[in-house]
This record gives C-alpha cells, structure tokens and sequence, in this order.
C-alpha cells in the first residue's frame, strides 16, 4: 500500500529521533468526524472515539507489540491557523493520553504533531469534507 504523505513524515520525523529499531511502516488508521465526532472546535472523546480506540489499542496489542505510534491532529479550515494548529494538537494529545491512560501504551512509544487545517483529504468547502478533515491519523510503525 502506498503511504500518504503524512505517515512518510511521520517515520522520518521518528527516524530523526532515533526511535525506530526498524523504521518500518506497519499501518495507519484514520479516525474521522464521521465515525467518531469531532465536534467544530471540539476535541474531547467521544463515545465512538473511545470505541474506536479500544479496537485500535486490541489490534496493537495482538500483532505490534512494540510499536511506535504517531498520533496526528488535523482540522477543518474554519478559523485561524494557529487556532487550528493548537487544536489539532489537543484532539491529538486526547487520543495520546486515553492510549496511555486506558491501554497502558508507554508514553515513549507515542509521539503527537497537529498538521492544523494544512493536511485536508476533502474538500472543506463542503459540510461533509469539513467533518471528513476534522480526523486523527495514528501512523503505527516499528
């Protein structure tokens, strides 16, 4: 499978770090609005969030026991950059801290970016390409 743009500069962000014993790519799973709702200017978990993360932490747990994970922030374009930017980070730093706290992930092993409004993957002149971008990418690597 092809990486997206942003998993390439999620394993050589880690690289740099010296975090990886391989660097390789294992997978990425993209929590959008549409299945967990993030609410417009919101960043705390909801239910299906929760859900979505425990299935997550399941799957890691069962088959990449050692893995790196970078948990990514992105937002719609609605508001300021820097707004977005501090709010992409604390939808990220949300899924961080419920890994850690829920799952037992080592903090360590987690790295969290916010790529704000700048990474859409719809369009967000469109309601639902709006809740499409409001998403957490969590680019799990080893």
């Amino acid at each position: 499978a092809a990486l997206s743009a942003t998993a390439k500069d999620a394993l050589q962000r880690a690289e740099e770090a010296g975090k990886l014993a391989k660097g390789k790519f294992l997978y990425e799973v993209t929590l959008t609005d549409n299945d967990v709702k993030f609410g417009f200017n919101k960043y705390n978990l909801s239910d299906e969030a929760k859900a979505a993360l425990d299935a997550f932490a399941a799957n890691v747990k069962k088959s990449n026991k050692n893995a790196y994970i970078e948990v990514q922030g992105h937002t719609d374009s609605i508001g300021s950059d820097k707004v977005n930017l501090g709010l992409g980070y604390k939808r990220a730093e949300q899924v961080m801290r419920y890994l850690s706290m829920e799952h037992g992930f080592p903090l360590h092993r987690m790295n969290v970016i916010s790529y704000g409004e700048f990474k859409p993957i719809a369009d967000n002149g469109a309601k639902d390409g709006r809740a499409q971008n409001r998403r957490v990418a969590l680019v799990v690597m080893e």
